[in-house]
């Protein structure tokens, strides 16, 4: 009886083990600001190309339990910019795109090396505003995608600060788009309820993106970085015989915290 009453024991103690271990999650929450150049086509506004500056606010957690090889990764960002043609026309253009993502890891050269594929969802809101147009003077940029994703990360010392320096890749699968069709107002969509193939299916083929982040965390404190880098998002599409891209180059700094937090057994 005894026995039988340790061999209990002993399978409560391993499920509060287990219990604890599957509450241990990693927690990596940056926050970073930064500024560069964009570029924006879009034919349903205008056939001039506008050249212009803007500014990004990127703000990333990333969650991983401890003992699984899965970890969640959410993006949020935020863009303005002012352009301008040649022939001094202006577009305002302003976009928010929200990241969510599930990434298997590898850990190579004895956890220096870390490498992590999978996909996210990107949901994205904007709009593109052309000062001079008086009839639809701006275009509504709506989009969902399905986006394959990859991650390398690399620990080293440098002047004796531990630094990471890491790069993310995200490429659009399929997804699905909201366009007005060519020569059709936004009147005749959303007073007069002519639906004209607005709502378009799109891939890798009509709708090709790259977005690219670079960077490098530099350690100030325990668990607190430095981050600097560099943020490419080269958003295009080609649907409703209308041409799209707008084009974003932006150099980053921020603040990286890294932190644990457990769950306490039931």
């Amino acid at each position: 009886m005894k026995t039988r009453n340790r061999m209990w024991l002993m399978a409560l103690g391993m499920w509060l083990m287990a219990l604890t271990a599957n509450g241990q999650k990693v927690v990596t929450r940056s926050t970073m600001a930064g500024v560069g150049a964009t570029n924006i086509l879009d034919t349903y506004l205008s056939d001039e190309h506008f050249r212009g500056t803007g500014v990004t606010f990127l703000a990333t957690v990333e969650r991983q339990r401890q003992e699984r090889q899965w970890s969640t990764i959410l993006e949020h960002e935020a863009n303005i910019s002012l352009c301008n043609s040649r022939h001094t026309q202006q577009e305002l253009e302003g976009a928010y795109n929200f990241y969510a993502g599930r990434l298997r890891r590898w850990t190579l050269m004895d956890g220096n090396m870390t490498l992590q594929a999978g996909a996210m969802l990107n949901a994205s809101l904007g709009v593109i505003y052309n000062t001079s147009n008086g009839n639809n003077p701006a275009q509504a940029r709506m989009h969902l995608n399905i986006m394959p994703t990859g991650v390398a990360a690399y620990r080293f010392r440098l002047l004796g600060r531990q630094m990471v320096a890491r790069y993310e890749l995200a490429l659009p699968l399929a997804g699905i788009c909201f366009s007005p069709n060519y020569g059709q107002s936004y009147y005749e969509i959303f007073n007069r309820g002519n639906y004209d193939h607005n709502a378009v299916p799109t891939t890798f083929v009509t709708a090709p993106e790259w977005r690219n982040l670079l960077t490098v965390d530099a350690n100030l404190a325990r668990g607190l970085n430095v981050r600097i880098g560099y943020l490419g998002n080269i958003q295009q599409q080609r649907v409703n015989n209308l041409r799209q891209h707008v084009w974003t180059h932006r150099f980053l700094i921020g603040i990286t915290k890294r932190f644990s937090i457990t769950q306490k057994p039931l």
